[in-house]
């Protein structure tokens, strides 16, 4: 009869001593309601991850429209400055030259071919890439900072313009 009541307060205490059970007497939650409660964590947390995500890629869509908006801004506002951006095809267009870029800076245009060949390696000595455009009305134009950004080429006119490789009245030619 001892060894009975032993092994049966054995298989009692067995029982009482789990986590569960102690948990459940103490008024704390279970091992399967705490995976639960992480589970929901997890899922709180993804979900605040997605959000940000979500948010990123507004951001960054508004930021690609802003820009588009700002780089026709800028054509609009320099098209109305009389002068300082030019479309090849009011001087009868592009006669031998191909331009690469969408944007260059005009630093100097000519009638006389020397007169374009000095002010061409004038550039090239100060440290610019020049080339000189051709247009079928018979001007030639020494272009440097061929590019296809135009505020990044709106910034170097300024940066140029009152140097010795850049005149004031410099101006962006417009390749279309």
């Amino acid at each position: 009869m001892k060894k009975t009541l032993i092994i049966l307060a054995l298989c009692a205490l067995t029982l009482v001593s789990s986590c569960d059970f102690v948990r459940t007497l103490a008024g704390r939650p279970t091992s399967a309601q705490l995976e639960q409660i992480r589970l929901q964590k997890i899922q709180a947390e993804e979900a605040r991850h997605q959000a940000v995500l979500d948010s990123m890629a507004q951001a960054e869509k508004a930021l690609a429209e802003a820009l588009a908006a700002r780089e026709q801004e800028l054509l609009d506002s320099l098209t109305q400055a009389k002068g300082t951006v030019l479309n090849p095809s009011r001087l009868g267009g592009l006669y031998t030259t191909k331009l690469d870029t969408k944007y260059c800076i005009v630093v100097g245009a000519f009638r006389n071919r020397s007169n374009a060949e000095r002010k061409l390696a004038q550039c090239n000595e100060a440290g610019y890439t020049a080339t000189i455009v051709s247009f079928r009305n018979g001007l030639l134009a020494v272009s440097v900072c061929p590019s296809d950004n135009l505020e990044q080429t709106l910034k170097t006119l300024k940066q140029l313009r009152g140097t010795d490789v850049c005149p004031q009245d410099g101006w962006i030619l417009m390749n279309l």
